[in-house]
């Protein structure tokens, strides 16, 4: 077989292929032996005819009908691969010879990948959430703790926003007494909103022993009662005040207020910064895709919105849900939901393309040590031997695809340890305390773009789940 390939406007090429006699005879005769299980022919068992008795019997030219239509895939798979050609669609296929007897010759348009590049990528900012608690942040938690110590006390003043309240509720609709709404001496915290959208603002500002009466509609209701409240008791939650002696004494763990309030930091900030990393995928991909000035590919964006429904479906039967039902009990159709997709799949197009830029600009490769890594870890995933795992990837030549995905998985790494991390008002974040690990910032430079590809499991976790 020979081939070559000629460039085309519109990230396409031609591929042309020629495939002599001789070695097109071997597909010729791996289409009699097909035929051979479909013809039957007395004194012969079923796929059992020989070639020279078939050929006899119904003629070369099915047969080679038979090997075009199997082989041709083939060879342009053979050829595509030898020259990396990145396809992304099925290609348009013309048989331009041989059909009837004699060289076999095809070509084939293939859209390919576009190879872009992103200027600017070494430079991204991106803006999250700040992961250090403020002091408001700091002081809201103290006051929680401590109102699990703290005791009700009776107040003689009226009743304002947190104050604990004992009411006897009455409520009726045309006379009717409305279901829920009729009770005696309720604990009511004042600020909880509960009952009706203005209940608070009728009770705050009430003494002890006031009877209120109003019009107002309750929550989970369209049509409005009327409302007579007693106040019987305000109470106010006094809290203790926090001494050295009454942290060691009700904490068990700290011995002074100030240990107590650095854990209360410390605390605030873990639980900060899991949520700072559930955005910094986010973040990172959208500022990326922003650098890409080229249109998704249609052929790629119509490939990801097929993968993306897909998965929408199989995430509905994995939570028993039929998805045909779904779509009724919504009212869309297949059309209508798969152009729902289309936002999500061209910026995931456009960062694949993105992704694959940064990876040949930082010259970063797929080692053999990183493929076998790769097939370990799905090994490990899908209960199978590795080695297994290989041939799979091997025989239907998906290698190619899971070098790409190492690459851009690099590149996102780079990007991870390179990106300016800043808060709302512009402050700094500390990009190490984010991707969970120190890191010797004389060697993450931007000038030389030197970089550790180590990945940040914190990072990824959070972005999986």
């Amino acid at each position: 077989m020979k081939s070559s390939v000629e460039t085309l406007e519109g990230n396409k090429v031609k591929v042309y292929v020629e495939v002599d006699e001789a070695e097109f005879d071997k597909d010729i005769d791996a289409a009699f032996k097909t035929i051979a299980h479909e013809v039957k022919l007395p004194g012969f068992r079923n796929g059992k005819v020989p070639r020279r008795v078939l050929e006899a019997r119904i003629g070369l030219g099915p047969a080679r009908e038979q090997a075009l239509r199997d082989a041709i895939p083939q060879y342009l798979g053979k050829a595509v691969r030898e020259h990396d050609v990145d396809l992304v669609a099925t290609p348009d296929v013309a048989i331009t010879g041989g059909q009837e007897e004699g060289v076999v010759e095809f070509e084939a348009e293939c859209e390919i990948r576009p190879v872009i590049e992103v200027p600017g990528y070494a430079g991204l900012r991106i803006e999250l959430d700040s992961p250090q608690p403020s002091d408001d942040d700091i002081e809201s938690a103290k006051q929680d703790e401590l109102k699990a110590h703290g005791a009700l006390a009776d107040v003689d003043r009226p009743a304002q926003s947190g104050d604990y309240l004992t009411l006897d509720l009455a409520a009726t609709r045309d006379g009717e007494e409305v279901m829920g709404l009729n009770t005696e001496d309720w604990s009511y915290e004042l600020g909880q909103g509960w009952v009706a959208d203005d209940f608070d603002s009728h009770i705050e500002g009430a003494s002890v022993g006031d009877t209120l009466t109003f019009t107002t509609t309750p929550k989970g209701t369209e049509e409005s009662a009327d409302f007579t409240v007693t106040v019987k008791a305000i109470q106010a939650l006094e809290l203790p005040e926090p001494t050295d002696e009454w942290v060691s004494e009700n904490t068990g763990e700290f011995d002074s207020v100030e240990e107590w309030e650095n854990s209360i930091r410390e605390r605030l900030v873990e639980s900060q910064l899991g949520a700072v990393r559930g955005q910094v995928m986010g973040q990172l991909t959208e500022a990326l895709v922003k650098l890409v000035d080229v249109d998704a590919p249609e052929s790629m964006v119509q490939s990801e919105m097929q993968s993306q429904l897909q998965n929408m479906f199989r995430q509905l039967q994995m939570n028993g849900i039929d998805p045909e039902a779904w779509l009724s009990a919504t009212g869309q159709g297949i059309e209508q939901m798969l152009e729902g997709t289309r936002p999500q799949a061209e910026q995931a197009v456009k960062s694949d393309l993105a992704l694959r830029a940064v990876a040949v600009a930082e010259n970063l490769d797929a080692t053999d040590a990183d493929i076998e890594m790769e097939y370990a870890r799905m090994a490990m995933q899908f209960g199978q031997k590795a080695k297994e795992i290989r041939r799979a990837y091997e025989q239907n030549d998906a290698v190619p695809e899971l070098v790409a995905q190492i690459r851009k998985s690099k590149a996102m790494d780079w990007l991870l340890h390179h990106v300016e991390m800043v808060d709302h008002e512009g402050n700094e974040i500390d990009r190490d305390l984010v991707l969970g690990h120190t890191h010797d910032e004389d060697e993450d430079d931007h000038d030389d773009h030197d970089h550790d590809h180590a990945e940040s499991d914190q990072v990824d976790d959070t972005e999986s789940e």
